[in-house]
């Protein structure tokens, strides 16, 4: 597991990286952007449910005691950190958004050295300096109108996004990825359901063109985005230190600016290019002679 850990993660931010494509598509629907979050999260917790149920039905078991680490992960750090970026980017541009979403590798490395004690090498600390010049780079930051108000959500969906790798560790090392995941998403899913303004989010659901076309794309949008790379991220999380797993998922941006190229046809520039090499270099410097760092279960 130790080998494929850096692997599952890298993969999380592949699949993180595709999300534009399905929330663009959902908000053809006339969702707004908490709404799309509800999608996600809820149908998310069902596959879960079903996963948790075929695996090990034991797995439902949690300690009371371990409620409030759940409530953490579901509620301040799923739930807070979607939210935040969602809002975010309504009220600044995509690139300034996504910049201040990845600061989460400075924040998990900070978490990191005061709760678990990591070292801070000079490795890491190169890694992330690459990681998000390259994040910078790939975005094209560009001011994109910031207010204090934009300042303070943006930095709040990179605290809430990283701190999943913070709790997430601290699950895992009393209950499996199955576990950890499945009610993280399940006290996720009731969050977001009583914030998404339930009644006109089923009225929008019943005047699309074809139910059934709009249920299937939510489920796929559910896989996608959020069962496979959260299960993936967090088995890695089993293996790769906190702070590494933040940098090594910065993969995400670098995928995003690809699918835009690819898939909606925006133009790569000179610092995009440029941005993208040094995501890589990051994960490459992370990955030499990692096998004797190993945290967590």
């Amino acid at each position: 597991m130790s080998a494929l850990g850096p692997a599952f993660i890298i993969l999380a931010g592949i699949f993180w990286g595709s999300m534009g494509i399905f929330v663009r598509k959902l908000g053809t629907y006339g969702f707004n952007p908490i709404q799309i979050v509800c999608i996600r999260v809820v149908l998310a917790a069902l596959v879960f449910c079903v996963v948790q149920l075929a695996k090990d039905p034991k797995g439902f078991r949690i300690s009371l005691r371990d409620v409030p680490l759940f409530l953490g992960l579901g509620l301040g750090s799923i739930l807070f950190f979607t939210v935040c970026y969602f809002t975010a980017i309504s009220m600044m541009t995509l690139s300034t958004a996504a910049i201040l979403l990845y600061t989460s590798p400075i924040w998990i490395m900070l978490m990191s050295l005061l709760f678990f004690h990591e070292k801070l090498t000079a490795k890491k600390i190169i890694a992330l300096v690459l990681a998000f010049g390259g994040c910078v780079l790939v975005s094209g930051i560009s001011g994109g109108g910031l207010t204090i108000m934009g300042l303070l959500v943006g930095l709040g969906s990179g605290i809430g996004y990283g701190l999943y790798s913070i709790l997430g560790t601290v699950a895992l090392r009393r209950y499996t990825p199955y576990t950890v995941t499945t009610w993280t998403f399940i006290i996720a899913a009731i969050g977001s359901i009583l914030i998404s303004h339930p009644a006109d989010l089923m009225a929008k659901i019943s005047v699309a063109p074809s139910i059934p076309g709009l249920l299937g794309f939510s489920l796929l949008t559910a896989l996608v985005t959020a069962v496979i790379p959260f299960l993936a991220y967090t088995l890695g999380l089993r293996s790769v230190e906190a702070s590494k797993a933040g940098i090594l998922a910065t993969v995400e941006p670098m995928v995003a600016t690809l699918i835009g190229i690819f898939v909606f046809s925006e133009p790569l520039t000179l610092m995009s290019g440029v941005g993208v090499l040094l995501i890589l270099a990051a994960v490459v410097i992370l990955n030499v002679s990692n096998g004797n760092s190993r945290h967590g279960r």
